[in-house]
């Protein structure tokens, strides 16, 4: 099971999925809010529900376990996964994974109320720009392509995006705190790139004192976006960790 990360979608693992589907069978989904997916402006875009909706796929592909996928914000929901539940969880593989965030300031839940607030959002978006955002997560800047930009700009153009994101800041929950790592006892493959300018390497160092049964692996002259700029030594890394 593969989940991409924020502002992000399965297009996250179009180079690394070749190097695993010869020895996996694999399901990767765009979380509602992001990629292809609905933008709903219903969905309560919490940790908890992306877990519960992880959960889901599994009952309904009835499988009884996996292995986990997680990049970014998706590093953060595959462990809530995996609290819910362990024993259908064998191993996670947690990709320059988010880590120690709290929730949005009371002050930002209670703008997000606001009937303007989404129109300062998606101008906040537009303003930055899918080029500066790519050139922000890789290290390798000659990696971003015209077709990598429009992928990435497609899910920012579509009307409610802006809406589903202030859905996403007012209910985030924060990520898990020190103690409640200690429950994933899960065993967890940490792959961090040194360059990464997202989720800082020490944030990777963090939580593999904190997790239980985790270890770390890095890579130099690596962004956050690992899965486009080392797809075949991440999948080795992988294979190896899972013993095929």
């Amino acid at each position: 099971m593969l989940i991409h990360g924020f502002v992000s979608s399965t297009h996250t693992f179009h180079r690394l999925i070749p190097y695993l589907k010869d020895h996996f069978s694999i399901i990767a989904i765009d979380l509602p809010g992001f990629g292809r997916s609905e933008k709903s402006k219903t969905f309560v875009y919490t940790y908890n529900n992306y877990a519960e909706l992880i959960i889901e796929c599994l009952d309904y592909f009835h499988l009884k376990n996996c292995y986990i996928i997680g990049h970014s914000m998706g590093g953060q929901i595959a462990m809530y996964t995996a609290r819910k539940i362990p024993n259908r969880i064998n191993k996670l593989i947690l990709l320059a994974s988010s880590g120690y965030l709290q929730r949005a300031n009371k002050w930002l839940i209670y703008a997000s109320y606001l009937p303007f607030f989404n129109i300062v959002a998606k101008h906040r978006i537009k303003k930055n720009g899918v080029r500066e955002n790519l050139e922000n997560v890789l290290y390798d800047h000659s990696l971003i392509t015209d077709e990598l930009i429009e992928e990435y700009k497609r899910p920012i153009n579509e009307q409610n995006f802006s809406k589903s994101l202030v859905r996403f800041v007012r209910y985030r929950e924060g990520d898990l705190t020190k103690e409640q790592l200690k429950e994933v006892t899960t065993p967890i493959l940490l792959i961090w790139g040194a360059e990464d300018k997202v989720v800082p390497l020490r944030i990777g160092k963090r939580l593999v004192n904190d997790l239980p049964n985790a270890k770390l692996v890095t890579y130099e002259k690596t962004g956050h976006l690992l899965t486009e700029e080392k797809p075949s030594e991440v999948s080795n890394q992988i294979r190896e960790f899972i013993h095929i």
